[in-house]
Parts: structure tokens; C-alpha cells; sequence
């Protein structure tokens, strides 16, 4: 006699956290040519606002890539982000490194702050 299973339930993709929804919008900002090199998160609070400062490092490698790294420096402060239930209240670039040699690359450092949403 044959018994019959029920087919497993359809498998439920990974829910995206706040932080890889914001590296997702970095790197479409970015044109998909930077390579996150370093991701640093910690939680920030005032008195009426909760959230977080991300610390982003980029490396943007070849002519192209350098190019799109520029756009991403010139854009990043006036780009409005869509990341639900978070604010970015500031958005900023702090360090940026151009390199030459063995080929161009451009090292950038942003900074951004984000807001729980009420």
C-alpha cells in the first residue's frame, strides 16, 4: 500500500533585514560597479528618534566602475532612499581615495543615519 506525502510547503525567501535593503540601495545608487568592502552598524538615539549610523566602505575598480563611483559621491546626499519603515536622515560622504595604479579604482566611505519611522 502506497502512502501519500503532502508536498512540502513552498520554501519562504530569506526576509531582508534593514541592513541589506540599504546595501541594496547603496548599490543601485552605485550602478551595481561597487564592491562593498565594509559594512559597519550601530544603533543611535536621541531623545524623540531611534535608529541607526552605517558606516559603508566602497571600492569601485576599472574605468567604468570609477566613473560610476564619482555619480554615487555627487548623488548621495540629496538621494531620496525607499526603505521602508526607515528614514534617511543623513547621508554623507567621508572619505575618498583615488588609486592609479595597477589600474584606476576610487575607495569611498559614507556614512548614513537612519530613522525608525513611526
Amino acid at each position: 500500500m502506497a502512502s501519500e506525502l503532502a508536498p512540502p510547503p513552498p520554501s519562504r525567501p530569506a526576509r531582508r533585514s534593514t541592513t541589506d535593503r540599504l546595501r541594496e540601495a547603496l548599490l543601485t545608487l552605485a550602478e551595481r560597479r561597487g564592491e562593498v568592502l565594509l559594512h559597519r552598524e550601530t544603533a543611535w538615539a536621541s531623545i524623540t528618534f531611534a535608529g541607526t549610523r552605517h558606516r559603508i566602505s566602497l571600492r569601485f575598480a576599472g574605468p567604468a566602475a570609477v566613473a560610476a563611483g564619482e555619480r554615487l559621491i555627487a548623488a548621495l546626499p540629496e538621494h531620496e532612499f525607499a526603505i521602508p519603515g526607515q528614514l534617511v536622515a543623513d547621508a554623507t560622504v567621508c572619505e575618498v581615495e583615488h588609486r592609479l595604479l595597477p589600474e584606476p579604482q576610487l575607495l569611498v566611505t559614507c556614512e548614513l543615519l537612519l530613522l525608525e519611522e513611526a
